[in-house]
């Protein structure tokens, strides 16, 4: 047996600990497929800004979930995510799931950088071009405003058909599994569009409380994320994503995840049901000095 054959398919799971990974972690665990966590504080480590990290954490595995952090739209993603793919065809990897961002020109780069260092290679890959999350509601910067009542978002009145992290996961790991979904390009979506008043009213709605959405302009957004403390090259992928992302060109769904798994995606309204009824968007309580 060569080192090149992988009997016990080890999926590496690079983002394994954030929104979509940790899902896709839990799916392969529950079959009883081996997983490595591909993350600074895996074993073993995996770092992007650390290419001599990789060799490691590709080491006998099987099939990669590629997520790239903190997004492949970011300057010099491309050149990164494809020496990775390099670098996974040289460890035997026979299967690599890009987790990509939809109407994104860098993102769309990066696709096509890893599908040209794969092409003429045993490694096939597929491609899920994602949406926005739902889950960007209550699992990452959005959550804090919404336990304040107040979002505040340079979003206008766009409209944005929500993917729920959950199908992303399920197509993500049909994917790693299932060979059928070699060579395919999956536009995920969820079944609707809604704008981000529109969402914001319905998480209101679904946790019994007066959340206000505002509209503000970039440059405002911007001057309030910087008084917060948040870093320079986030305020400045945020700003993208909301000005030139969020213009329109997405506002339509698609039938990937029907394509995929044979069913409808999540509402959105499914998944604010869940997210209330589990108190996540209920705010702590005041504390009393005594």
């Amino acid at each position: 047996m060569t080192s090149h054959q992988h009997p016990d398919n080890l999926t590496l799971i690079t983002g394994g600990t954030g929104k979509t990974g940790r899902r896709i972690a839990d799916r392969l665990s529950a079959r009883g497929r081996p997983i490595r966590i591909g993350s600074r504080a895996g074993s073993p480590a995996f770092d992007w800004d650390e290419p001599a990290s990789w060799a490691a954490a590709l080491e006998g595995v099987h099939a990669t979930y590629l997520s790239y952090h903190p997004d492949l739209a970011v300057t010099g993603a491309a050149s990164t995510v494809a020496a990775f793919a390099a670098a996974a065809v040289d460890a035997g990897v026979r299967r690599v799931v890009l987790l990509s961002g939809r109407g994104e020109p860098g993102a769309q780069q990066a696709e096509r950088a890893v599908f040209d260092r794969l092409q003429g290679t045993e490694t096939l890959l597929t491609i899920l071009r994602c949406s926005w999350f739902n889950q960007n509601f209550s699992e990452n910067y959005l959550l804090e405003p919404i336990l304040d009542g107040l979002v505040e978002l340079p979003a206008g009145s766009v409209a944005e058909p929500f993917v729920d992290a959950d199908d992303i996961a399920d197509v993500a790991v049909a994917a790693l599994t299932d060979g059928r979904h070699a060579g395919q390009l999956y536009e995920l979506t969820g079944p609707r569009l809604l704008t981000f008043a529109d969402a914001v009213a319905e998480i209101g709605r679904a946790s019994g409380r007066s959340i206000r959405y505002v509209p503000v302009s970039p440059r405002e957004y911007s001057a309030a994320l910087t008084a917060q403390g948040v870093p320079a090259a986030v305020i400045d992928l945020l700003g993208y994503l909301f000005t030139e992302v969020l213009d329109g060109r997405n506002a339509h769904v698609t039938d990937g995840v029907p394509r995929a798994l044979g069913r409808a995606p999540r509402d959105f309204t499914d998944y604010a049901g869940s997210v209330a009824s589990s108190g996540g968007w209920q705010p702590a309580p005041a504390v009393v000095a005594r």
